[in-house]
Order: structure tokens, then sequence, then C-alpha cells
């Protein structure tokens, strides 16, 4: 039932114990069109009729159901033996990403209850173990036509169409257990500061009220095989902050910061001792490098830096949001470092962590970007603020990630233009994601429609050479509403932020079997080429613009304007796409 076996390694890669179990495989499955299980007990020890691989989604051809009608509400079971290995631990139950809420019993009790489709959850099920087999049943709900639901690019209607995609319904990330002492390292935070070359940690112990003794929690950093820092402290609160200074060399490009190009990282290894019982191991690493705006300049590791990024929207054919395999995920980072591309904007979608990894590894940067809802309602404002809060603390510590883009073309709040409630959304979302993290730039509203965003976003899918030229040689032409969309609201104007196009190109070129539509089309090869050129030619001439993002890596579904096609087959050679987007030869 699960032949690609995606989740064969641990699934929360910079935060890593050595004892788990994964969950992936075979579930038992029922659809619950009437919405009668909670009523009938299917909770407690029920029988199913199907079978279902998770992390899949019973919409996609990998979870062997392969069925895109509506079935709002699904159930799943499975059971698991209880190991003695786990004798006097804590056993977490961790699930990436459930579509949309989901509801969890562990033997008949509930242990877990969580909305949002695209963030991780997790739950102590100690309480309900038992000796010998265990069952765990898990209740999704999905509104499928709910349209002020934080759903991304998952259409409402049964059949894809325009810029909308295929649903995902339940599990669609990993299921994993984790046994942990009864004290253990819940979480840690990343601060790098590449000018005093430091990096803050914060720590956050979980269970701390149930020690009765001392304990001692101790950080060793290597990098390489070289012991850079390690000291050991005492715990003496549940949230701890300590700042370890790194005694290396890191400058002029020769050091270990973080970037693209030299993806330098720290390796960690946190040993957690709490009343003289079983140590708690976690492993980690983090990446120093700063991404600042100094006079105007987008900057990286304090050096202007200028951002080729790709959109990518993470589906697939077989697995839809859930990539077939980890190769997969790796292959997608490995292309878009062969196209020329240093980062990639991923669009409507918070990526499986195991894709973060890659970029953090391989070195390429990510904007970060929440799956938005289409309309506005109060209830999308409570559910849009959790579930940003719970993405940003999930990513926070891949340095990769270096900008975060809360909404998107005004999704979610289309009458920002005239709406003052909206309008304020947009900038409470700005600020929420301020004070989450300072460190990184945010762009309220990514396209047009800006409240305040430290970065000027545009997108712009013009496709003629001098439209273009002429449009981003003066920052008046760059603010003059290019997709005919006024470019910042409620009373807000261009500041001198940094200008880049974070949308264009789109040119449609089929070379699949897939029918499908772009922004503009070509006839050939030749012809694809040579639009390409035109476009990032412009582009690439403007004094003003520090950066773009082209539309769009793959093909997807019934679009079919991306580089490569759905089953990610490159329209021209890598290397002449490479040639393309760094700006070598010149447009015939």
């Amino acid at each position: 039932m699960n032949p690609t076996g995606i989740r064969t390694e641990y699934p929360r890669p910079q935060f890593v114990r050595a004892d788990w179990l994964s969950l992936n495989g075979e579930w038992d499955f029922e659809f619950d069109d009437e919405n009668a299980g909670i009523e009938e007990g299917w909770f407690d020890n029920p029988t199913f009729t199907k079978k279902i691989a998770v992390p899949f989604c019973y919409q996609s051809k990998l979870s062997g159901i392969g069925d895109s009608a509506f079935h709002d509400i699904v159930w799943y079971r499975r059971t698991f033996e209880y190991s003695y290995a786990w004798e006097g631990q804590r056993l977490l139950l961790h699930f990436g990403a459930v579509d949309y809420s989901a509801s969890v019993w562990v033997n008949g009790m509930l242990v877990v209850k969580h909305e949002g489709g695209h963030t991780p959850f997790s739950a102590d099920i100690g309480p309900a173990l038992r000796t010998g087999v265990n069952e765990i049943v898990v209740r999704a709900e999905d509104y499928s036509r709910e349209v002020t639901l934080p759903r991304g690019k998952q259409y409402w209607k049964e059949k894809s169409d325009i810029i909308f995609y295929t649903r995902t319904t339940g599990i669609w990330q990993s299921v994993w257990l984790e046994p942990v002492p009864a004290v253990y390292l819940d979480r840690v935070k990343f601060d790098p500061d590449i000018d005093r070359n430091e990096i803050k940690i914060q720590y956050f112990i979980a269970g701390f009220d149930r020690m009765k003794g001392g304990s001692a929690l101790r950080t060793r950093i290597t990098f390489g095989n070289e012991l850079v820092a390690e000291e050991e402290f005492r715990v003496t609160h549940a949230n701890l902050t300590r700042t370890i200074a790194l005694h290396d060399f890191n400058d002029h490009g020769l050091g270990r910061w973080w970037s693209p190009e030299r993806p330098n990282l720290y390796n960690v290894e946190f040993t957690l001792t709490a009343d003289g019982q079983a140590d708690d191991r976690v492993g980690s690493y983090f990446g120093m490098r700063k991404v600042s705006v100094e006079h105007g300049k987008l900057c990286l590791n304090n050096r202007p830096y200028y951002m080729r990024l790709v959109l990518d929207q993470g589906y697939f054919p077989e697995g839809i949001l859930t990539a077939p395999s980890l190769e997969a995920l790796q292959a997608d980072v490995e292309l878009t470092k062969a196209m020329g591309f240093n980062g990639t904007r991923k669009h409507q979608k918070i990526e499986d962590p195991l894709f973060l990894h890659l970029c953090d590894k391989l070195g390429l940067l990510v904007w970060g970007e929440m799956a938005n809802a289409c309309a506005y309602s109060e209830q999308y404002v409570e559910r849009i603020t959790q579930e940003w809060q719970e993405a940003i603390r999930r990513d926070y510590n891949h340095p990769c990630v270096v900008v975060w883009v809360p909404i998107n073309e005004s999704w979610g709040v289309p009458n920002i233009l005239v709406d003052e409630r909206q309008q304020h959304h947009a900038m409470a979302l700005y600020h929420l994601t301020k004070s989450l993290d300072a460190s990184r730039p945010v762009i309220s509203n990514d396209g047009w429609e800006h409240v305040k965003s430290d970065l000027y976003t545009v997108h712009d899918y013009e496709w003629r050479d001098d439209v273009l030229r002429q449009r981003y040689s003066t920052i008046e032409g760059a603010t003059d509403a290019p997709q005919k969309r006024e470019m910042h609201v409620g009373g807000y104007k261009y500041d001198g932020e940094p200008v880049l196009v974070t949308e264009f190109g789109g040119i449609a070129f089929r070379q699949s079997e897939w029918e499908g539509w772009g922004y503009s089309g070509a006839s050939n090869e030749e012809d694809f080429e040579r639009r390409l050129r035109v476009v990032f030619g412009a582009l690439q001439s403007s004094p003003l613009v520090q950066g773009f993002c082209y539309t769009q890596i793959t093909d997807v579904e019934q679009e079919i304007n991306g580089l490569l096609t759905y089953d990610r087959k490159p329209k021209l050679p890598l290397e002449t796409i490479r040639s393309i987007v760094l700006g070598q030869g010149a447009v015939s």
C-alpha cells in the first residue's frame, strides 16, 4: 500500500531523537458522508471497509484510493504494539499535518483535537495506553466548499480549474510515535548573530513542574568534526535563554556563514538530565546567517544579495501535496539550483519540513508563505492567525527561510482596497509576524495592495520587452499599478523599500500530454527560449529590481507555464535555462 516509503527518515530533521516509530503505511479507512461516525462510536474499535496508504490523501493515486469526489469527513484506524522499552517514559503521538481539522482517539480515549491543515500537532498518549495492542483512530474534517478556510490552491469545486487544483483531505504528512522522559526538551529557538559571532538559544522544557530534584542541560556545538563550543548549566525554569560565543573565523566569505553558495551548518547535540533519570538526547543544527535591509538594499550576511527565485507550488502528479518520496523532494531542490535559481517561493503551501531541511543542507533560499483563504470573515481571521503562528514556530530555525509572506495577492482580503477592517487585518498579520520574528523581512500582501511591508513586491505578467524595460527603469513606473491593481492601500506609500518582482513570466509551453494554460504562450522551443530571455533580461537590466520570482518551476495540473513538465522533465536543456536565469547570452 505504500510502495515509495517516503517517510523512512525521521520526519522532523531539525529536532531528532534516535528512538521513534513510524506509523506511515497501511491504515483502515472510511468515508463518513452522513456524519454518523461520532454518534455510532467509530472512535472505539471500529470496522472500516477501505485501506489507505498514509501519508497520502484519499484523492491521490498513491493513497490506493484516488477518488476526487467530495468526502468532507474521513476516518482512519490502525494499531501498534506497546513496547516494553517505553516503560516509565511518556509516549508522544505526532502528526505532521492533517487537513483541515482532526480528532484523535487512542483506545477509545480522546487525546487531542487540532484545527489547521498545514501545521503539526502532538499528544502525550500515556494515559490512554494499555499493554499489548493499542488502537489509534483519527477523524478528519475538511470543509471543501468553505471559501473562508485557509486552503491555498485547493479548489472548492470537484474538478480543478484556472489556478486551483485537486483538494487534500485528511492526513498528508507523516505520523509517528516518540518516547520521551518525564522531563524532556520540548523545543529550542535559534537566533544567530553574525555581527557578534554568537548563537542565542531559547530552551523550552516540558514536564518541568514534575521535576523533583536537580537537572542539567548540556549543549554541544560542532562544525564538521571540530568542537566549537560546549556548556552545561542547571535548569531552573521551564523556559531559559543562553547566548554562546562561537570561537571560529566567520568573515570575508571564507568562514562558516550560511548562504546558498556556502550552506554551512553547525550541528548541535542537547542532553537533558533530570532527577538523575534517563537522559533526553536531541540532535539539531543551525546556520549563521543574517537577512536585512540596509540603505534600501536587500542584504544577506551584510552584503547586497540579488534573489533569483522560482515559484514552487509543491504539487506532485500522484501525491498532490505529498511528495512521492524524499528523493523527489531532493530532486526538486537540485533542479531548482541546476537552473540557476538561488531560492524558491513556496506558494500557498506550508511545505514539509524535510523539504526545508534539504534547502538548509543544499543551499536554497525559501520564502515562507501561508496557505490563504479566498474570502474574508471573522472566523477566517481567527483561523489564519492561529495557523500562521504555528507555521512560524515550526519553521523559525531553518536558515533557508529568509522572508515571511502571510498574504498573497489580497487572498482572504479581496476588498482590502476599500475595507478598513481588511487593511487592519493585513497590518495585524505584519506586526504579529514581526512580534514573533524580528530577524526576517515580512511582506503584508505580496504582489499589490500593500499596507506596511519590508519589501516592495510586484506581480507583473507583462511579456513585451520594451514595456518591461521602461516600467522598471524608474520607481515611478514600478509603482504605477503594473497589473492594474493599486500597489498600496490605507494611505501607505512606497518608502524606499527594496523592489522585487515576485511573480512574472508564466509562459505557457506544452511539452507533455497535459492540456492547459499560461499567461502568455510559446509555439516551440525556440520561441519559448526567446520569450524567456525577453522577460528575464528586462528585469536583469533594471537599475531598481533587486530580485525576481519566475512563475513557475513545474506545470501543475491544468497550468502549463512551468520550466519543467508536471513530471519534472525540463522543457529546455537545463544549461539553457541556467544561462537565461543568470543573464548569460542575448535575446535572439
